[in-house]
């Protein structure tokens, strides 16, 4: 296969011999998989349909700016005039094998990569000394180095996934211009940016995901949120660069989206939290293609479910992760995130710890200790994918950046984790070795929200390529494959699925404004929209709360059977509670997993609300 990669052939042929000299005591068997990646509930799967659990580092630097020496962003590195846009970090000290050996060693299949939207535009090489041990890649600027690094993980059957870390090349997380997507860049110049590197790596099936933005949090003025359809809208933003991804530059990526990390005024007496993950249980992301997307969160000890992290001006008395007992512990991580892997939701998916650490040699706290201990155990229980931060550091005289796994000196003298005096090596290899699902995942059934509070979202793709099927009115489609199952009375919710066997297939569509396909009163007294023989509803549309159509298209095999009316407008009827809670607080009907919807009835009347009030269910008539 061909990778398009701008690296000069030489660079790509040197960092491919190199990795045939990695020293034995760091070359264990490689994981074999094939790429893409996909999802199937809540695993992640390879093209075989085997599980890959990700066990996973973050080797940052790429997201910083490289200050001569050491680590990124430390002051007492700095070498005046070799300022640039951060690589990733070691490539000053040990070769490219040394590095990635050590990543084998640690027992990884994985590798999150940051990188900085303004190491996209740097034209400047890297400074010599910020490649001292590799020398191939002198002269490159930061993206080529970027690009090396990629083809050498890649080489030894990592999967790496981009990591939109920062906007502007420097360390996170605070009030620095890189809270949001969009403090310190416009919203289409990052989707942009997002296409361009998808488009970059496409070729190369080992390149398996794009995190889309690290750590989304409050700047000075005001808060991201989660579905409001402003312009900080965290959910809407994330599901178009997700979707635009997958339409415009590669269809095989994984979307890892995390949740909101940070919102509010981190002091006592002012309204302030981390919810993480936990809007995704109302309100869940649909992509354009299913089986692509990931959830994430990042949790460390020193933060907590109300608490930033901050030290000093700006710390609140809320309980920190290492305050709480371990039961507190447990109720928390699956409030905030692991309920994200329950089977059969709207909200199904599988969830990465795609950051969490602690200090190494150099820490002695009891509750830091105690955390990280009962944090790994928490994973093995959840059987969760994974990812280290940060996996690459830096030290003099064994005493510098502790956090990581993995040390080079200036001299290229390591430090690592199996060296017999890391506390967190225990911890590390059960986690490493922990028995979790493994092997093939069998095909279980999707269920999609479908939520039209402030736009479209026709999230089929050949609906997408078509002419605007309802114009003015606000469009919703389930994903190709599935069909609409549910509506709710109010709220304009949808849930769509592709359980029971009978899937739409390409052909004409039709779009349903009156009654001429009712073959009989189901509803009497209500304006009735019914799809035509041998079709079954993918989608709707409203005008405000008022119905405005329904989206037929025909069904993967002959339709019949008995229907029925199921009528929801005094309360939920729902004969499958598959898909959960996909309209909270609404009313909402549902057919059964055997059966498709058929037909949609509301009032009519004037000064009614024009609401979904039935839907028409039609069992399936099973084939022989």
């Amino acid at each position: 296969m061909k990778w398009h990669l701008p690296s000069s052939a030489l660079v790509v042929a040197a960092v491919l011999a190199s990795l045939l000299t990695v020293p034995a005591s760091a070359q264990p068997v490689a994981e074999e998989w094939r790429g893409p990646l996909s999802t199937r509930g809540r695993y992640v799967v390879d093209a075989d349909g085997n599980r890959f659990r990700l066990r996973a580092g973050n080797w940052h630097g790429a997201s910083g700016t490289w200050n001569g020496s050491g680590d990124i962003n430390d002051p007492a590195t700095h070498h005046a005039g070799e300022m640039s846009s951060g690589i990733p970090l070691g490539l000053d000290r040990a070769p490219l094998a040394e590095l990635i050996g050590s990543f084998q060693a640690l027992g990884l299949n994985s590798i999150r990569l940051p990188f900085a939207n303004q190491m996209i535009r740097e034209s400047a090489p890297v400074p010599d000394r910020a490649v001292a041990a590799n020398p191939e890649l002198r002269g490159k600027t930061p993206l080529q180095v970027y690009d090396a690094v990629v083809t050498a993980l890649t080489s030894a059957k990592f999967a790496v996934f981009l990591n939109n870390h920062t906007t502007t090349s420097r360390w996170c997380c605070a009030v620095d211009g890189n809270e949001r997507w969009n403090t310190a860049q416009t919203a289409q110049q990052w989707e942009e940016d997002w296409l361009f590197m998808a488009r970059r790596y496409r070729s190369n099936p080992r390149v398996v995901g794009a995190d889309l933005y690290n750590e989304v949090r409050r700047n000075v003025f005001d808060d991201p949120n989660w579905g409001l359809g402003d312009p900080r809208d965290w959910h809407a933003a994330a599901q178009r660069a997700g979707d635009r991804i997958l339409s415009e530059a590669n269809p095989d990526l994984l979307i890892v989206i995390e949740g909101i990390n940070w919102y509010g005024i981190p002091v006592n007496g002012f309204p302030h939290g981390r919810p993480t993950l936990e809007p995704m249980r109302l309100l869940s992301n649909t992509l354009v293609r299913s089986g692509k997307l990931v959830y994430a969160a990042h949790f460390y000890g020193y933060t907590g479910p109300n608490h930033s992290g901050a030290t000093g001006i700006g710390e609140t008395s809320d309980p920190r992760y290492q305050d709480l007992s371990r039961a507190e512990l447990t109720e928390v991580l699956r409030r905030q995130a692991f309920f994200v892997t329950e089977q059969g939701q709207h909200f199904t998916a599988p969830v990465w710890i795609s950051e969490f650490g602690v200090g190494g040699r150099e820490e002695n706290g009891a509750k830091p200790r105690a955390w990280f201990e009962n944090f790994v155990d928490e994973m093995i229980k959840a059987d969760a994918d994974f990812a280290y931060w940060p996996l690459v550091g830096w030290h003099e005289n064994r005493r510098g950046n502790g956090w990581a796994l993995a040390h080079w000196d200036a001299a290229g003298r390591r430090m690592f984790l199996d060296d017999g005096d890391d506390w967190r090596a225990p911890a590390w290899r059960r986690l490493i070795a922990a028995a979790g699902k493994t092997g093939p995942v069998p095909v279980a059934p999707q269920w999609r929200q479908l939520a039209i509070d402030h736009g479209d979202l026709v999230q089929s793709a050949r609906m997408r390529g078509l002419p605007d099927w309802d114009p003015g009115a606000r469009k919703a489609v389930c994903p190709d494959g599935q069909r609409l199952i549910g509506l709710s009375h109010t709220g304009n919710r949808g849930l769509c699925t592709d359980t029971g066997g009978v899937l739409p297939t390409p052909g004409t569509h039709q779009v349903v404004t009156d009654e001429r396909f009712v073959t009989a009163d189901w509803a009497s007294g209500y304006t009735k929209f019914q799809c035509p023989p041998q079709q079954l509803a993918i989608g709707y549309s409203v005008r405000g709360a008022a119905v405005s159509a329904l989206l037929c298209a025909p069904a993967g095999r002959g339709l019949g059977g008995s229907d029925r009316t199921v009528w929801f407008d005094r309360g939920d009827n729902r004969a499958s509670t598959g898909g959960g809670e996909f309209a909270h607080g609404r009313h909402k009907g549902q057919c059964a997993d055997g059966e498709h919807l058929a037909g949609v009835a509301w009032t009519g009347r004037v000064g009614s609300a024009r609401t979904p009030d039935a839907l028409l269910c039609r069992v399936f008539v099973q084939p022989g």
